[in-house]
Formats: structure tokens, C-alpha cells, sequence
């Protein structure tokens, strides 16, 4: 298993109106690919944010693999 880094981003509003991109959550995740780190993102987040569904919160996902120094 590899572990993922998964951020839950939302694109809100900002000073004098202008569009700015909001992260929501970031979750460390092991899993064997990014589908499966995205899916177990989505059910800890909305879990943790006691939510129906993810995008209640965020716009989209954003996975990339960790990376920790050997």
C-alpha cells in the first residue's frame, strides 16, 4: 500500500469579489491506488464533517502520492 495525500478544495469568493481557491480538508491516506485513496477520502471526510455527500463542502479532489523522505 502507498499513501496518499488528499485535499478537498472549494473555490469561494474573496476580497473585492475575485474567485480564490479554498482547501476544506486534507487526509493522509494508504491505500493501493489514487481511485481507491479518493474513495476512502471521500467516505473519512464526510464522516468527519458529518456530511451526505463530499461535495456539499468542496468542489473537487485533488490526490497525490506522499512523499517522505527515505
Amino acid at each position: 500500500m502507498s499513501t496518499y495525500v488528499v485535499r478537498f478544495m472549494k473555490d469561494v469568493l474573496g476580497e473585492y469579489g475575485r474567485q480564490c481557491e479554498v482547501c476544506q480538508g486534507t487526509l493522509e491516506i494508504d491505500a493501493a491506488d489514487e481511485d481507491e485513496a479518493t474513495e476512502r477520502a471521500k467516505a473519512k471526510f464526510c464522516k468527519d464533517q458529518a456530511l451526505p455527500h463530499w461535495s456539499l463542502h468542496a468542489d473537487r479532489i485533488h490526490v497525490r502520492p506522499a512523499d517522505f523522505p527515505s
